[in-house]
């Protein structure tokens, strides 16, 4: 894992806009516990990002460990490079709830192919920390055709994977 003080203006990939040692560092190196879902959905993407498999399992709820949860993990996170989040609703989730819901977009590659995940995920908080629960899987979202596309290259959405194939 990228050691915050490697690159303390470095921003957060999470999409905070804020650096990351500011950000989701202080959650990943079990400084502070996330205090919100959002903000633990925001530092598991950050672990996707920085493959750090003993965080994402730290913060799955236990009732979701199979034998094979580590390899199954640790396969996602080596086989997709994330490039984008955006969270687009949050439901509950605060310090003083009990459960949590947070929709997002993720952009990924996986090879030479772009693609997104879309998920609605469900977060529960047991002895004042925040678990990953599970998620569904929506439909992939498509900007409008003069929107940023969504895999960050800096082009509108119709100059880049808006293209008409």
């Amino acid at each position: 894992m990228l050691i915050s003080g490697d690159r303390p203006s470095q921003f957060c990939p999470c999409g905070s806009q804020k650096p990351l040692a500011q950000c989701c560092t202080p959650y990943l190196q079990s400084q502070l516990a996330a205090p919100t879902a959002e903000a633990l959905m925001r530092s598991r993407y950050t672990a996707y990002c920085f493959r750090d498999v003993d965080y994402l399992l730290k913060t799955e709820h236990p009732s979701r460990h199979t034998a094979d949860s580590r390899q199954s993990i640790a396969a996602t996170a080596q086989s997709l490079f994330w490039l984008n989040l955006k969270v687009l609703a949050t439901a509950a989730g605060q310090p003083q709830d009990k459960t949590g819901m947070v929709e997002f977009v993720a952009i990924y590659q996986e090879g030479k192919t772009v693609g997104q995940l879309h998920e609605r995920s469900q977060f529960v908080r047991e002895q004042g920390r925040w678990f990953y629960l599970d998620g569904d899987i929506l439909p992939p979202m498509q900007p409008k055709k003069n929107e940023p596309c969504w895999c960050n290259s800096g082009k509108k959405f119709k100059q880049c994977h808006g293209k008409r194939r």
